[in-house]
């Protein structure tokens, strides 16, 4: 009785989740590409977890396989303390929807924005009438700042900021709990970025929908999460509260990216050193032995190489994977 109450304490509890792809190294030959390698993460109801790392670390193999986009390789996913699975997920996904990181290549161009939006609402039946609908689409158009007019235009007609709030309107048609934002503003100009994640909070105070936000940018990530997991390589290497990751980082990765933020005040950037991490990123084909980060680390010890450090709580819900700090 005790593990379900544990269970239904989170929205969104991840368990060891790996997603490997058979790569080709030969005629009769495959290597398991380790896109995601035993990632493990929570989020409470309208919450947002922040997940960041550098290009092809995983991030958005992570969003994808929970949504069973990919069928994940191993692991276990529980959505509201319940198991998902091949045969409930498509009951689960009015809960659980996405938007994608390209708003120019995520929507159909020969749809109108009306069809787009109301496609969600078409496949899961979730009208009465013609006119219902229409005041369905009309109410999300609003939610996300679009005019009554925009209904009827297609896709090309509007700029990447509109385009995102076309994807964002999409993705709540069907009232979902729970929404992985891939990337949202990583295609956007920054002066629309600001526009789309203050959007994106204000819905999570009217509707309470968690998020899972994928994004590299570490400033646009504290600012819209409550905690932060940081990815490298597969591998979870550190999770905390947002306030305390940028405080107080750990593990010799995030204290890399966050030194490479800019500062907007002239005299703090001069004075804050810039840790500048040597050699390539390894191939996920052929992954170093223990840490993954410990080819680029200067803490590295024998250690490091034999085995991959546990996520622990270093206090407060700080979890490193490091054997060093």
């Amino acid at each position: 009785m005790a593990e379900e109450n544990k269970k239904s304490e989170y929205l969104v509890d991840v368990r060891g989740l790996k997603q490997y792809f058979p790569v080709k190294v030969g005629f009769f030959k495959t290597i398991p590409l380790k896109a995601v390698d035993g990632v493990s993460f929570q989020i409470k109801a309208g919450q947002t977890l922040g997940l960041v790392g550098e290009s092809g670390c995983g991030k958005t193999t992570v969003g994808r396989t929970l949504l069973r986009l990919y069928e994940p390789t191993g692991g276990e996913f529980y959505f509201n303390g319940e198991l998902v699975t091949d045969k409930n997920i498509h009951p689960l996904r009015r809960q659980m929807q996405m938007v994608f990181q390209d708003p120019y290549s995520s929507l159909n161009p020969r749809m109108t924005v009306e069809d787009i939006i109301g496609e969600p609402l078409d496949i899961h039946h979730l009208y009465t009438t013609k006119q219902d609908r229409h005041d369905k689409i009309m109410h999300l158009m609003e939610l996300v700042g679009l005019n009554a007019e925009h209904a009827t235009r297609y896709a090309h007609e509007f700029s990447g900021g509109q385009r995102q709030r076309i994807g964002i309107a999409r993705a709540l048609a069907v009232n979902p709990k729970f929404i992985v934002c891939d990337e949202p503003v990583s295609a956007l100009d920054v002066s629309i970025q600001a526009q789309v994640i203050n959007m994106f909070e204000e819905l999570q105070d009217k509707l309470g929908v968690a998020y899972l936000f994928i994004a590299h940018d570490l400033l646009v990530v504290h600012h819209i999460s409550d905690r932060i997991a940081v990815m490298y390589l597969g591998k979870i290497v550190e999770i905390a509260d947002a306030d305390e990751l940028n405080a107080s980082p750990i593990h010799p990765y995030t204290l890399s990216l966050l030194s490479a933020v800019p500062i907007p005040d002239p005299k703090r950037a001069r004075e804050s050193k810039r840790i500048i991490l040597e050699g390539d990123v390894p191939s996920p084909l052929h992954m170093p032995s223990g840490c993954p980060f410990r080819t680029r680390c200067r803490y590295a010890t024998e250690q490091c190489g034999k085995e991959m450090p546990p996520l622990t709580d270093r206090g407060n819900g700080h979890m490193v994977a490091c054997w060093n700090k």
